[in-house]
């Protein structure tokens, strides 16, 4: 894709699942990756504000940044309890927010860049069992489109791409957490109507397109990977 080779991006979460798909893509089109990961190096907590600005600083200006990094796990709302939503919306929401707060100013003093925060469907049209997670990624939604018009004219450029069920360590622990996941993962199979869940490697075509060039006129957009499984006009 257009303006990739040579441009260097942060990925969050990009050590494993969709985010290790989305690295292996943009080392393909000769984009330089630095990967913030719990597992990995540099070793990165995005729920450390502190931490993120150090990481940010070390990295150098960046042209792109993808906050992919997130977790779940399978809880109706009524069983969880205040200590359950902090961890949630620390890693969901207040960690992208902290590397945007880090990275922005750069790119706005630079003329410009490339953000694709990773959401979830989840965000757009609820997921029981996922009440937490899912307000997190509304509101991750709601932020790029909320940045999106404040730094337009600057050259910034914010999307978000949400997949949806995608066979990832995460969705296995989800489904074994639901109970039952052999029959969870035959649901949610007849639920898409391409006819199967997500694999890592069908997010990263989105995310690259949304940092190339090729989408300089595309900003504040929601864009599903979901297989139809959500169907949005």
């Amino acid at each position: 894709m257009r303006g990739l080779r040579g441009k260097k991006a942060i990925v969050t979460g990009g050590a494993a699942g969709i985010g290790a798909a989305i690295v292996e893509r943009f080392r393909a089109e000769g984009t330089e990756v630095v990967v913030f990961d719990l597992n990995g190096e540099p070793k990165v907590d995005i729920t450390d504000y502190a931490a993120v600005q150090k990481a940010v600083a070390a990295a150098g200006p960046v042209d792109i940044l993808v906050n992919n990094a997130g977790w779940d796990m399978f809880q109706p709302f009524l069983k969880t309890d205040p200590t359950f939503w902090q961890k949630i919306i620390a890693i969901n929401l207040v960690g992208p927010m902290s590397l945007l707060h880090c990275v922005l100013p750069g790119m706005v003093a630079r003329g410009g860049g490339k953000v694709v925060n990773i959401a979830s469907d989840a965000g757009r049209v609820g997921s029981s069992g996922e009440a937490p997670y899912s307000a997190c990624k509304g509101g991750i939604i709601a932020l790029g489109k909320t940045l999106s018009r404040e730094l337009a004219t600057k050259g910034v450029r914010i999307n978000t791409v949400c997949p949806g069920l995608t066979e990832t360590g995460m969705l296995e622990a989800f489904m074994k957490g639901a109970g039952n996941p052999d029959k969870l993962r035959e649901a949610y199979r007849r639920a898409v109507p391409i006819g199967r869940l997500g694999r890592p490697e069908d997010i990263p075509g989105a995310v690259l397109f949304l940092s190339s060039d090729d989408a300089d006129f595309i900003t504040g957009q929601t864009i599903s990977v979901s297989g139809g499984l959500t169907m949005h006009g």
